[in-house]
Formats: structure tokens, C-alpha cells, sequence
């Protein structure tokens, strides 16, 4: 039973779907940094998420079929590599058509952030297997905290949630057996730092 909810927990937070969550939850704050029109406001949603989510799970099964990757969990740093890749490469397309559109800039870097986020855990992949999920959920809490510290908006109670959040799925990742408790804490880590200095600096 506890597998189970691990296993939902690591689906409903994957990392492919916290750009999409994490920019609702950005949006939800109603703050001055993102006051755009509504439906500004879902065209950037829809770009994110078919860059960040659709796109690369669209070419998965491909993966599948030629050998690429053994099961969708890729259990090996190796696995991970060509899919990295692949979703940084989509990433790009989706930051351009960002900045095409002339995003607010909290947007446009928190997307950079999570680009970067992606090449680190690729290049960190060549040698050992870091936690893609805690990667995720980490540079959220960064993006909440530097629009926190930067802009002065209120996301106290956002990130209090989040770590909760990151929390429980750092402990699924643990109970599943897919990363070891260093693995998990550099993700967490790394997601958080990347994604807070883009925005900061």
C-alpha cells in the first residue's frame, strides 16, 4: 500500500509536469510580477506545458522501441542521458517562443532556471544518478523564494506547502528504491540553488 502511494505521489509530481504546476502556482499569487491578461496568461501555460511535458513524452516510446532506454523509469544514469537531452532540446524551442512573446521577466527566468536545471542533471548524469523528481520540486521552492526575496511577494504559505510536498516525495523516491538518500538531498539541492540564482542574479 505505501508502494502504491509512492508510486502516485512520484506520477502526480513528476518533473516534467513542475514547470507547468509550478508556473500555476506562480500565476495563483495574483502578484505584480506576472499581471498579465488571462489569456496571456494561458498561452504561456500552454507553451510551457507542451514544451516541458508533452513534447517529451511524445518521443518515449520511441526510446522504448529502439533500445534507448530499458523501461520508463530508466533506472540508469546511462538511460537518462538521451532523454535529458531530447527534453533540453524542447525546452530550448519552448524558451524561445517565451521570449518571442515577450514574457514578464519572473517567467522568462524562471524558465531559463529550469532549463539550466535540466543541462546540470544532464551533465550530472554522464557520472551518477541524481534525482530528476527532487530536481523539480527543488527549483520550485527556488523560483517561490526568489520571488520572494527579489519582488517582495507573498509565498510564505506556497513554500511551506511545497516542502511539505518535497518532503513526501523525497521519501516515495526513498521507499521506491530508485535513489539513495544523497541523491535525493543533491536534487533537491540543485533544483533549488540553479533555479533561485537565475532568478536573482
Amino acid at each position: 500500500m505505501i508502494k502504491k502511494i509512492a508510486s502516485a505521489l512520484s506520477v502526480l509530481l513528476h518533473p516534467l509536469l513542475i514547470p507547468t504546476m509550478g508556473l500555476l502556482v506562480i500565476f495563483s499569487t495574483q502578484s505584480h510580477v506576472t499581471f498579465i491578461p488571462f489569456e496571456y496568461r494561458r498561452l504561456i501555460a500552454i507553451i510551457v506545458l507542451i514544451s516541458t511535458c508533452i513534447l517529451p513524452l511524445s518521443v518515449m516510446p520511441l526510446f522504448l522501441q529502439v533500445g534507448i532506454i530499458k523501461s520508463m523509469h530508466m533506472e540508469t544514469p546511462r538511460e537518462r542521458l538521451i532523454p535529458l537531452l531530447t527534453t533540453a532540446a524542447f525546452f530550448m524551442l519552448g524558451y524561445f517562443f517565451l521570449k518571442k512573446f515577450q514574457v514578464p521577466a519572473f517567467i522568462a527566468f524562471f524558465y531559463l532556471g529550469t532549463l539550466i536545471a535540466v543541462l546540470l542533471s544532464l551533465f550530472i548524469s554522464f557520472f551518477w544518478k541524481i534525482s530528476i523528481h527532487m530536481v523539480g520540486i527543488g527549483g520550485l521552492l527556488g523560483a517561490l523564494l526568489a520571488m520572494w526575496l527579489k519582488y517582495g511577494v507573498n509565498t510564505q504559505l506556497w513554500m511551506l506547502a511545497i516542502l511539505l510536498l518535497a518532503g513526501l516525495l523525497g521519501s516515495s523516491r526513498l521507499i521506491l528504491g530508485a535513489h539513495s538518500p544523497k541523491q535525493v538531498y543533491v536534487g533537491f539541492l540543485l533544483g533549488a540553488i540553479t533555479i533561485c540564482s537565475v532568478v536573482l542574479l
